[in-house]
Parts: C-alpha cells; sequence; structure tokens
C-alpha cells in the first residue's frame, strides 16, 4: 500500500509530530499566520466569508509554525527542515519499524 510516498498508516508520530517545516518556510507561514491574525483583530477584514478564510490562514500558519509540522508535507514526502544526527537507539528502532512496515 504504498501509493503515497513516505505515508505508512502505522506510523501516526511521523504523520502528526514529526518536525518537517523549517528555513524560510518556518518564517513565511509564521509572518503570513500573524499578519491574518492582526487583519482580523484590526478589523481589515468585515465580510464574513473573507473572515473565515483568513482565520484559516491565522489559525494554520501559525499551528504549524509553532509545531513546525505539516501533515500534506508528511503525505508526501517533504522536509524543510534540517537534518540532525540520529543516534544509535534512533537508528535501530528505525531499522526495525522498515522491517513491519
Amino acid at each position: 500500500m504504498g501509493f503515497i510516498r513516505g505515508f505508512c498508516p502505522t506510523n501516526l508520530k511521523k504523520l502528526f509530530l514529526e518536525e518537517n517545516v523549517g528555513g524560510f518556510d518556518l518564517l513565511f507561514r509564521t509572518v503570513f499566520g500573524i499578519l491574518a491574525t492582526l487583519a482580523l483583530s484590526t478589523g481589515v477584514v468585515r465580510k464574513s466569508p473573507w473572515k473565515w478564510i483568513v482565520a484559516g490562514i491565522a489559525f494554520t500558519g501559525l499551528y504549524s509554525s509553532i509545531l513546525r509540522h505539516c501533515t500534506p508535507y508528511a503525505i508526501l514526502g517533504i522536509s524543510t527542515a534540517e537534518k540532525k544526527k540520529a543516534s544509535v537507539q534512533e537508528t535501530c528502532i528505525s531499522e526495525q519499524y522498515i522491517k513491519k512496515c
């Protein structure tokens, strides 16, 4: 069932918690989240449908920048975060997981 690159249904930690946002992408999400929040709080956006769209942008931008995680990136196998060196224990666990999945 490897129809989606980097996705395995049993690996929920990777799908929902692994850091995969960093660098310029992190800055971009943070700035747009803050700008959308300011637009909502100052009343720049007044019409109802636009308020919901801007609120979605604000929530998504701030949520993904705080957690440094983007679920669509995890499903597609994309990562803009810096790679950190894995310890020996993490390497063994990931090798065991690859054999099971």
